[in-house]
């Protein structure tokens, strides 16, 4: 039996139980940029590489605020990023609008799971190629979750997707325990030792690199490039 023959078709299973579209999707979350985000118990920190397509082109955003409460990191397709945070904009002003209330971060994450899932069932649809790290603040504390291609998600103390995440999640693997009880000072510098381990001798300042914090009394914002250039 040839791979190719099952490849073709999200819907269609290759003898060994593998959906190779939704495999496909899947590598291009480990081809994009890296994104990393870790939580304590008040605050949660996003950070994400900025790579350019040449010297000539600026950077894409891989940070995107959803609302005051909650933000996203991507690693892979970004235009599919940037419609899923769209998306999750909009569902966040239906809730606010229809409750006057914040929407939960985990309601929205299994809203966001059953959207990618779909693509999954389609036959005239293709999986989404774009990994989140969704940050969040609700009434139990600081929440981070990874949504997969695939439909799944999971939370997370501190997670690493995209190129070379493996060293990052290395990083956060010895350290993941001293975050529950970080300061907020602490926090992004720990994101960022971790981000630097991705980049493989490759200089780590504040044009290289976007960090965003959400906590207790904090919205979701991205930092300055001054903050970020202390930080480093």
């Amino acid at each position: 039996m040839f791979r190719n023959q099952y490849n073709t078709d999200v819907t269609t299973w290759s003898p060994q139980g593998r959906l190779f579209q939704v495999e496909y999707a899947m590598e291009a979350v480990k081809q994009g940029s890296a994104a990393i985000g870790l939580r304590s118990k008040a605050h949660v920190v996003l950070a994400s590489v900025n790579k350019a397509q040449s010297e000539l082109s600026s950077h894409q955003r891989k940070i995107f605020k959803v609302d005051g409460h909650i933000g996203v990191a991507i690693a892979g397709l970004t235009a599919d990023g940037r419609v899923l945070s769209r998306y999750m904009r909009s569902e966040c002003i239906n809730y606010s609008y229809t409750y006057e209330s914040p929407l939960p971060v985990g309601r929205l994450v299994v809203q966001l799971a059953d959207k990618a899932q779909v693509c999954t069932q389609r036959s005239w649809k293709r999986p989404y190629g774009v990994g989140l790290l969704v940050a969040g603040l609700d009434e139990s504390g600081a929440r981070l979750y990874y949504n997969c291609p695939s439909g799944n998600y999971f939370e997370y103390q501190a997670f690493a997707i995209g190129s070379r995440s493996q060293a990052a999640k290395t990083y956060l693997e010895r350290r993941f325990e001293s975050f529950v009880s970080s300061s907020r000072e602490d926090l992004p510098k720990d994101a960022l030792f971790a981000l630097r381990e991705t980049l493989q001798g490759e200089n780590l300042n504040s044009s290289t690199c976007t960090v965003a914090v959400v906590g207790v009394g904090e919205a979701f914002h991205i930092l300055d490039n001054e903050r970020r250039s202390s930080t480093c």
